[in-house]
């Protein structure tokens, strides 16, 4: 990330990296499957044919106490006929045109699909069972004002096992933050174009990290369902909380629209024709060799009413960056599943354990190294915008390399980019595996000479020997740099610029330059 903000340190008034969205879910465990649900009915004497009876009682006792509060304040209670209506638009309207600034705004009520339970008739056996099942149920949001997280909701099911969600957005909590110190800002949406002190917004921010989330979020959950501890007195069931998308979002704050105007359609263009898969997976922290990988990258590139916006998704998870509000340069790392990423931490229950590199957690256990996973993904992409960041032509770039140069006094010949050969020398150089450690001899004989062509031990010695003589010419035109004290070498920063310059020229086509100017400015 350094090279980035070094080459627009004039032209950028401050970085702050956090939490843009949280959205957490609480689950009572033992419910979740049918064995622990007909413990639940046993230990409540409730037959299997009573259960539709006794399930709606409850349901209709969460809902007179989760509406409690509000018929009490007399706020408004919707019902919303359809899943796909934006219910934060509603409540935002609301919150408006009675000027709430603390407290609950609004409950608002739909049917949604669900996990939950249904009793079955098992023809072959001649018995009612209960089975989990794909089902639609009730589904209460409250939207609150909180005097700490600014604008939030969380929503419940009324149907068992009443899973929970919560979502709070970390910018609203900052600007909560930044009021209460007395430090002035200038927020748009979601994003702030302009803080007094940018320092101390990013201490808040991490502070956001030390949260106590187990007793925050249980607070929340006894406001949506009072009765709680009545429903379950007899069985002690508290919720396992498990963060269910985090958005990590680094924006870098330019002086004006016009300066990041002037660079972002080249941060674009070069980002969705240079970036590979394998560079998408290094940002994301996967490794491409040896790990069995299945599954496919996508990047895509949108216009939407933020900012000109670019996707690279791997799976479920993904990076992405835009433009908000004129003059925000936002990179976000999102996290969806993260199972595929590994945090060094000890085995679950052992404590006091030596710590492996193990997957990563859904819990909130594992919220601190989510943090940690996507703020360093979003550093390794905006490293990478460095080599597209620049204000000469790909000519000027490019010319050096195609002309002799010297290497300790001795001859290197041009490298020809277009012929293929050097080019697979430079793909290859450039493969985002080697982004860290660099390349060895040993890792481009196996790309020109793979496994499955079979040649004798005197053309290896001859390949190797060629392969050694290129990595040569890379050094003397300063592509890449010996590693000291070591057989590796490491890509310079000049070379990423020029190798990025040389992909996109090979790559991109005029009816991709133009739809990419065309879409991206319309």
């Amino acid at each position: 990330m350094n090279s980035f903000i070094q080459q627009n340190q004039k032209k950028v008034t401050g970085i702050l990296s956090g939490f843009d969205r949280l959205i957490f879910k609480g689950s009572l465990r033992y419910l979740q499957h049918t064995p622990g649900m007909m413990d639940f009915l046993y230990s409540k004497d409730i037959l299997l044919k009573d259960f539709g009876p006794f399930a709606d009682k409850i349901t209709k006792e969460i809902r007179e106490a989760s509406e409690h509060e509000a018929k009490t304040q007399r706020r408004p209670i919707k019902y919303i006929s359809s899943s796909t209506v934006r219910k934060n638009l509603i409540a935002k309207e609301i919150a408006v045109a009675d000027e709430i600034e603390e407290g609950l705004i609004c409950i608002l009520t739909c049917v949604e699909p669900c996990k939950s339970f249904e009793i079955y008739k098992n023809r072959e056996l001649k018995i009612l069972t209960i089975e989990r099942r794909d089902r639609k149920c009730l589904h209460l949001y409250h939207y609150w004002m909180d005097p700490d997280f600014g604008f939030m909701h969380g929503r419940i099911q009324t149907w068992f096992p009443f899973t929970i969600r919560i979502y709070i957005n970390g910018r609203e909590w900052l600007s909560r933050e930044l009021k209460k110190r007395n430090i002035n800002y200038i927020k748009k949406e979601n994003c702030f174009v302009k803080i007094d002190d940018v320092e101390e917004a990013q201490n808040i921010m991490n502070e956001q990290l030390k949260t106590n989330w187990p007793e925050v979020l249980q607070n929340i959950a006894n406001k949506l369902n009072p009765i709680h501890d009545e429903i379950f007195s007899d069985f002690n069931l508290d919720y396992f909380w498990a963060t269910y998308q985090s958005e990590w979002a680094t924006d870098i704050m330019f002086r004006s629209q016009r300066q990041l105007d002037k660079i972002y359609p080249q941060l674009i263009r070069g980002a969705i024709s240079t970036f590979s898969t394998k560079d998408v997976m290094r940002f994301l922290g996967k490794r491409t060799r040896g790990h069995g990988f299945h599954g496919e990258v996508v990047s895509t590139l949108h216009n939407r009413p933020e900012g000109v916006r670019i996707k690279h998704q791997v799976k479920k998870n993904s990076v992405k960056m835009y433009n908000k509000q004129g003059q925000i340069l936002r990179v976000e790392t999102t996290i969806n599943d993260p199972k595929d990423f590994k945090v060094l931490r000890q085995k679950q229950g052992d404590e006091h354990g030596k710590k492996e590199w193990l997957k990563m957690r859904k819990g909130i256990a594992d919220l601190y190294a989510r943090a940690q996973v996507s703020d360093a993904s979003n550093k390794r992409y905006i490293e990478a915008l460095a080599s597209f960041n620049t204000s000469k032509t790909i000519t000027e770039l490019v010319s050096p390399i195609c002309k002799a140069n010297k290497l300790n006094n001795k001859r290197v010949r041009p490298i020809r980019p277009w012929e293929e050969g050097d080019k697979l020398l430079l793909q290859t150089a450039n493969n985002g595996d080697y982004f860290l450690t660099g390349f060895r001899n040993r890792d481009l004989f196996t790309v020109f000479n793979p496994p499955e062509k079979k040649i004798s031990e005197v053309e290896k010695k001859r390949n190797k020997a060629r392969i050694t003589r290129q990595i040569r010419i890379l050094r003397g035109h300063g592509i890449v740099k010996k590693v000291a004290h070591s057989h590796r070498y490491l890509v310079t920063s000049r070379g990423r610029k020029i190798i990025a310059a040389i992909l996109a020229y090979i790559q991109i086509s005029l009816e991709m330059m133009n739809n990419i100017l065309v879409e991206g400015y319309s």
